[in-house]
């Protein structure tokens, strides 16, 4: 049994490091040459180069990522393991050199140029909307292979987590709040070129398509981690700690849960068992505090396709257009 642990645990290591080049291969080649600004730490460091351009993408990531790294580990303690650490570091260092390998000239690396780009052999200067679509299939499969592993790649996941803590808004909405402030830069500056040497390029178009690469992406993140479903029912059991557990639900969490009457098979003794529904985003933070208060408890995921109510959808009404 040991040798296959380590086996998977080094598997998923590896798994983390996989993630990171897909996805920094995504933003090389298919995101930074056109100036898409797809939210996140990245995106703004694509809006940062074109103000300075002397900077790499990767390294003006630095600046955003350490400190927010640090942030994190300051409030939130623990919770950000060595792989996010890991992946947070990795991915910029990679795209720099990346970069470096594909452009000739110091120059063509400030410009960004693709017809400069691999000798111009991967130039979508001219299909922008298919390099938009490629590029954010790429990242979305990136990001999906390091969360599924345990890892996120930092960023404004990391500002979402400051704002849901201190401001009170919802993990979902701080995200949007975050990546929105992202792409509103990247309208401001290289859309209307404010802070650039001449005219910004490609105007408020490269704003949608940078919507295009957020919204394609995230679903792609989704699919990868859930397939079809968005939310997970959780089924905890646990013998001496439902006091504990009920706190962190209804004041971390902000959610509401439902004991339910049990009894096991075995011994015969009465249980209570706790139904609950959260997003797919909460589930490795609602493990992990399981695992702290009761590493004995009973925990079981499953999917969860369609959820109604308070927190979730509303009730469709008779009238509206539903899906499949």
């Amino acid at each position: 049994m040991q040798p296959l642990r380590s086996w998977r645990w080094w598997g998923s290591w590896a798994m983390v490091f996989l993630g990171c080049v897909i996805m920094g291969s995504g933003f090389v080649f298919f995101i930074n040459p056109y100036n898409f600004v797809p939210g996140g730490v990245y995106g703004l460091s694509i809006v940062m180069h074109n103000i300075f351009p002397s900077l790499q993408v990767g390294t003006i990531a630095y600046f955003f990522d350490v400190p927010l790294m640090l942030t994190a580990l300051l409030v939130f303690g623990g919770q950000f393991g060595a792989r996010t650490i890991v992946a947070a570091l990795f991915t910029p260092v990679f795209m720099n050199a990346l970069t470096l390998l594909i452009y000739p000239s110091p120059e063509a690396v400030e410009a960004l140029d693709p017809a400069l780009m691999l000798g111009g052999r991967l130039d979508m200067t001219n299909d922008l909307l298919l390099a938009c679509l490629i590029g954010a299939v790429i990242i979305g499969v990136g990001q999906g292979i390091v969360v599924r592993n345990q890892a996120t790649t930092g960023g404004t996941d990391i500002v979402a987590m400051l704002i849901q803590k201190f401001a009170g808004i919802k993990f979902s909405n701080a995200i949007l709040i975050a990546d929105g402030s992202v792409v509103l830069s990247g309208l401001v500056v290289i859309g209307f070129g404010v802070g650039m040497e001449g005219e910004g390029e490609g105007g408020w178009v490269l704003t949608l398509y940078s919507l295009l690469s957020i919204y394609v992406t995230s679903r792609v993140i989704a699919y990868m981690l859930d397939g079809a479903s968005y939310d997970k029912l959780l089924f905890i059991i646990t013998e001496h700690h439902h006091e504990e557990l009920r706190r962190y639900i209804i004041e971390d969490l902000d959610r509401s849960a439902t004991y339910i009457k049990a009894r096991g098979m075995y011994t015969e003794a009465e249980k209570e068992m706790i139904f609950l529904v959260v997003s797919r985003k909460e589930v490795i933070g609602v493990q992990r505090k399981v695992k702290q208060i009761d590493p004995r408890a009973f925990f079981v995921v499953t999917d969860a396709y369609d959820t109604y109510g308070e927190g979730f959808k509303p009730f469709p009404d008779d009238s509206e257009i539903k899906a499949e």
